[in-house]
């Protein structure tokens, strides 16, 4: 997803888009994988001094709320990245450093053999490891 893609996402829904949430979409668009609030708060910090956790949970949560932002939990702490649009994928997340590979394949055929009279709504998949650079 693009910051452009997410500022309509906001639009669309009604929301503003202050220069927090811009400087947020921001971070998102240059990290390279799942990210922490904390490491979102330090990146903001050196620009808004100050900035309060509250703030920029609620942001993150309204952003994974409307689709923009994705989640999953390392290590037992939430983790965020930009949500995946273009076409259907799962992924592998580096457990040290949370970069993510995609990939190709999906457990859903097998899954709806084995569930054949239920009714599936979503599925999310991932693998956690660690890396070639982290291992």
């Amino acid at each position: 997803m693009s910051i452009e893609e997410a500022i309509q996402i906001l639009k669309q829904q009604g929301y503003k888009t202050t220069g927090k949430r811009k400087d947020i979409l921001a971070f998102f668009s240059k990290a390279d994988g799942y990210r922490t609030a904390k490491e979102l708060i330090k990146h903001l910090e050196e620009r808004y001094n100050g900035i309060s956790f509250d703030t920029v949970y609620r942001n993150l949560h309204l952003y994974n709320d409307v689709g923009i932002l994705e989640t999953t939990e390392l290590n037992g702490e939430k983790h965020f990245r930009f949500n995946c649009t273009d076409h259907h994928h799962h992924h592998f997340i580096c457990k040290d450093c949370g970069r993510t590979k995609e990939i190709s394949v999906c457990p859903m055929d097998a899954v709806h053999a084995a569930l054949n009279n239920y009714e599936i709504e979503g599925h999310k998949f991932e693998i956690y490891g660690l890396c070639p650079a982290c291992k």
